[in-house]
């Protein structure tokens, strides 16, 4: 089992970053692939990034690869998404991820545990 609890988000002007974070606890939360998602208002759920359960190794989504970086703290139990250069079309609510059901899985229903989700907001 893994209980992930997101925080850091925020309302924040286009062109400005922001780092939102990803606290885990359980048996096996340092021991797991870690993802990030996100869900703007009206649309699906969508993939952003992860990384495996040492940090050596991350995937992320085509369109945001170079602004958005994912790293982890397994010190911390806490995964973070560092967003750079944001745009108002990155509003949404982002949600922290766990356990995939393989590497590479960019698929919502085979991640195995969710956060409840941290709202973003970029104005412009």
């Amino acid at each position: 089992q893994v209980q992930l609890v997101e925080s850091g988000g925020g309302l924040v002007q286009a062109g400005n970053s922001l780092r939102v974070s990803c606290a885990a606890s359980g048996r096996a939360a340092s021991s797991t692939t870690m993802g990030w998602f996100r869900q703007a208002p009206g649309k699906v759920r969508e993939f952003v990034a992860a990384i495996d359960w040492s940090g050596g190794s991350t995937y992320y989504a085509d369109d945001l690869k170079g602004r958005f970086t994912i790293s982890r703290d397994n010190a911390k139990n806490t995964v973070y998404l560092r967003m750079n250069s944001l745009k108002p079309e990155d509003t949404a609510v982002y949600y922290c991820a766990a356990s995939p059901a393989r590497w590479g899985d960019r698929t919502v229903g085979n991640f195995a545990y969710w956060g409840q989700g941290t709202q973003v907001t970029v104005s412009s």
